[in-house]
């Protein structure tokens, strides 16, 4: 097991050359596995558990096909976040930092506000009552925020803890699909998914409104802030040049901190090029088959799900009280252990996504304010800036929530939406960080390159669409 690189405090200038490291061995494709599980792992919530299924009960299958293309434009934009940092050992938020400190603010903030509701915790809570037969969402929601915010601070090494939380999560995720498959799920339904993702394509059901599209866009996969974050998480599972740069451990285990202020470049020569290639070819498979694959699978099976059980029905609401709804419907049809079953998977799944976007905009947050602001803090390491971050966004949430402001899909709809608007800023850097601040061997082109500007008009369009229909309505 590798140990964290050994650091001084000094300040490492933000804008200072890259140091030149050979780009270490590839590791196996079996170790690799984790930031896709991670990513798809803290995604796997509000849009495939919540928003996704609203949006087929409320108009059937055919917006199948942009959850599709949202993923499809996901993977393209999180493998050049990949990119920079097996290249550099850099984050991409540091990247575009190094240009001007103001984007680092900009998505700092945005993630701030992204995730300073606490939509995701509540939403589970609010099913946890489903399960259980009541009690009070918003004080089970504190605690669940206050039991998070401690194991994160117990964590050794916090990626690891986050680790395997989400691989738990996902196994359980995929059991119940398996479940839902066998036992509910019928052929009739399959092949109306089939049909209506072709011929719905570029079409938006009737009432459904660009702000509930722009929502689920941002909800399907990963999005905003949580893409950039696989810059930390490939750095702290020790892919490419990140093995330079130490990991993030707590600070409470009296380890040394881990810092996110190196840049490294490796010598373009046949050797290292070799290695980037094999690490470039299994980082790429390791995150179409641990994220898109993943997310592609729930995406579609829950949908169906809420087809099956929910579709045409007149009593639906805004709210996931439509989850209690679906619970009914798959106890009187298949049996009372499959409700139990459903709301229990929900719940810690969308429990465990909250931890994970506490982790996010941590990592995110003490990341860019130590490298830009403390370098020179013998105090305000990353470490313990990170802790002070989640736990501020835990007291903020629940005082957000203690003043009242408990709708679940009213808060997930906010967050969402705030993740798309973020994924098309950082979608218009990473063309020019990938382009001009790596190495011609390795930088972005063709199709890859392609791809990026297709997803800057893809998030672009819903942006500026929700836009103008609400000014329409003023």
């Amino acid at each position: 097991m590798s140990q964290p690189t050994k650091r001084s405090d000094q300040a490492v200038p933000a804008d200072g050359p890259a140091a030149i490291r050979d780009l270490p061995e590839p590791m196996s494709l079996r170790r690799m596995v984790g930031p896709g599980v991670v990513a798809v792992g803290i995604g796997m919530a509000a849009g495939e558990i919540i928003l996704w299924p609203y949006l087929t009960a409320i108009g059937g299958l055919g917006l199948l096909w942009l959850a599709f293309a949202t993923l499809a434009v996901q993977f393209v934009i999180n493998m050049e976040i990949e990119r920079y940092t097996l290249a550099t050992g850099q984050t991409a938020v540091a990247g575009f930092s190094r240009w001007w400190k103001g984007w680092g603010v900009v998505i700092c903030l945005a993630g701030a506000f992204q995730y300073v509701w606490p939509g995701w915790a509540t939403s589970g809570s609010t099913v946890f009552t489903y399960l259980v037969g009541g009690g009070d969402p918003v004080w089970i929601t504190v605690a669940v925020l206050v039991a998070i915010g401690v194991l994160l601070s117990l964590s050794k090494i916090i990626y690891r803890t986050v680790e395997r939380v989400e691989i738990v999560k996902v196994a359980l995720t995929l059991f119940f699909l398996a479940v839902v498959v066998v036992f509910v799920i019928s052929a009739a339904t399959w092949g109306e998914g089939a049909e209506q993702t072709v011929t719905g394509f570029g079409q938006i059901p009737e009432g459904v409104t660009f702000t509930l599209l722009l929502s689920a866009i941002g909800a399907a996969g990963a999005g905003g802030v949580h893409n950039l974050v696989l810059s930390n998480w490939i750095r702290d599972k020790r892919y490419g040049m990140g093995a330079h740069v130490p990991r993030l451990i707590s600070p409470i285990t009296g380890q040394e901190e881990a810092t996110g202020g190196d840049r490294y470049t490796f010598p373009q020569d046949e050797a290292n090029l070799m290695r980037w290639r094999l690490w470039w070819k299994r980082a790429n498979i390791e995150h179409f088959f641990a994220f898109l694959l993943v997310c592609f699978l729930t995406i579609t099976i829950m949908s169906l799900l809420a087809y099956e059980t929910l579709f045409g029905r007149d009593d639906l609401k805004s709210d996931p009280s439509f989850l209690s709804i679906e619970g009914g419907v798959l106890a009187d049809q298949v049996g009372g252990w499959l409700k139990l079953l459903f709301f229990a998977i929900a719940a810690v799944s969308l429990w465990a996504a909250a931890m994970g976007l506490l982790d996010v905009i941590g990592r995110v947050a003490s990341d860019f304010v130590r490298r830009n602001y403390l370098a020179g803090s013998a105090r305000w390491t990353e470490s313990r800036l990170y802790l002070a971050i989640v736990w501020a966004e835990i007291v903020l949430g629940s005082l957000i929530l203690l003043a009242g402001f408990t709708q679940p899909l009213g808060l997930l709809i906010v967050s969402t939406c705030a993740a798309s608007v973020v994924t098309l800023l950082y979608s218009v850097l990473l063309v020019r960080l990938n382009l001009r601040d790596l190495p011609a061997a390795v930088r972005i082109r063709g199709w890859r390159l392609g791809g990026l500007l297709v997803a800057i008009g893809f998030y672009g369009f819903f942006a500026v669409a929700m836009v103008i229909t609400q000014l329409q309505k003023l």
